[in-house]
């Protein structure tokens, strides 16, 4: 049996604890009861390599994290569901980063984090580079999101990748140190498929229209541009293509957490499977429109199965537009 890897995830495994459901107005209370409080794996790297494994496909993990019960919880997590943790840097005395979500009646939320946690430790020296020595997608889970792995080290990283002729994928978070699109150019250069959200394409770009948006992010060299816009699904542009790709129309959403992430993990399945671009994103909506309608990043996917009979639903509920 081979078990190397098909997907090496590089970013953030953390602790999220889900306060649902939030009232903006809840400051105004002395006590507020929730109808959940709990303990869930969070972080994009480990969503994606949580989901991933979940659809049938082989993933190692690349983060770091504590020597604490935090980091304990995301090992257990790891050897549950098989996700290959060899990669995964332990650090003495580095607090695990826990992240506590404040997710509102209608399933948005806003997270509250760590400053001094691992996500925002998270540096070049925890990355061992012959990680990279296996797999045909390298996914880099989102800039921005630990500041210290910066456009050198990004560069580092994807053209050790590239030299195997590996595709290379990212997400982004919005920035959190005033960076902009100028200071990621020459990353994004080897980006094969970039997953950016409506709201973080808009911010990098200065653009407001999705082809506009697109447009301005192929110009370093990306070869996919892939926005992901929420209820409505997302768009797609490449050379010679461009597509709007709706969401799956009958998902109660009940969080939001995760939902790119689990995106993100369909579309990479679509790639190993050989699909098309196109076929990718929708599969990829299908995969997210289960994430919402459970609390947590990584509770709505749970098999192969289950999403394949969301996938049927929603190619039915396009075939009836």
């Amino acid at each position: 049996m081979n078990h190397d890897p098909e997907v090496v995830i590089i970013g953030a495994a953390l602790v999220d604890i889900p306060l649902c459901p939030v009232d903006r107005g809840i400051f105004d209370f002395p006590s507020y009861p929730l109808d959940q409080i709990s303990m869930e794996i969070g972080g994009d790297a480990i969503n994606e390599a949580t989901v991933i494994t979940r659809l049938g496909h082989r993933v190692r993990l690349v983060t770091c994290i504590g020597e604490d019960p935090a980091g304990r919880f995301i090992l257990e997590h790891c050897a549950r569901n098989q996700i290959d943790d060899a990669f995964i840097r332990r650090r003495e005395g580095l607090a695990t980063s826990i992240n506590v979500a404040l997710i509102t009646p209608d399933g948005e939320r806003t997270f509250l984090t760590n400053r001094r946690g691992s996500l925002w430790s998270f540096a070049p020296e925890d990355i061992d580079l012959s990680c990279l020595n296996e797999g045909s997608i390298l996914s880099f889970a989102s800039i921005f999101n630990s500041p210290l792995l910066n456009n050198g080290a990004m560069v580092e990283i994807f053209r050790r990748a590239k030299a195997r002729h590996v595709t290379i994928c990212a997400d982004i978070v919005g920035s959190r140190q005033g960076e902009t699109l100028d200071d990621i150019r020459e990353a994004l250069s080897c980006v094969d498929y970039f997953f950016p959200n409506y709201q973080e394409a808009r911010a990098l770009t200065g653009r407001d229209t999705l082809e506009e948006i697109a447009g301005v992010l192929l110009d370093p060299g990306i070869k996919t541009v892939v926005i992901k816009t929420g209820r409505q699904g997302a768009f797609l542009k490449a050379a010679g293509l461009q597509l709007q790709i709706p969401a799956y129309g009958r998902a109660k959403c009940i969080d939001t957490t995760g939902a790119g992430d689990n995106f993100v993990s369909g579309f990479l399945c679509g790639l190993l499977e050989n699909k098309p671009a196109a076929d990718c994103g929708r599969f990829a909506c299908a995969v997210s429109s289960l994430a919402v309608e459970q609390i947590g990043a990584t509770t709505g996917v749970r098999s192969r199965q289950q999403v394949e009979r969301r996938y049927q639903e929603y190619l039915q509920e396009g075939a009836s537009r």
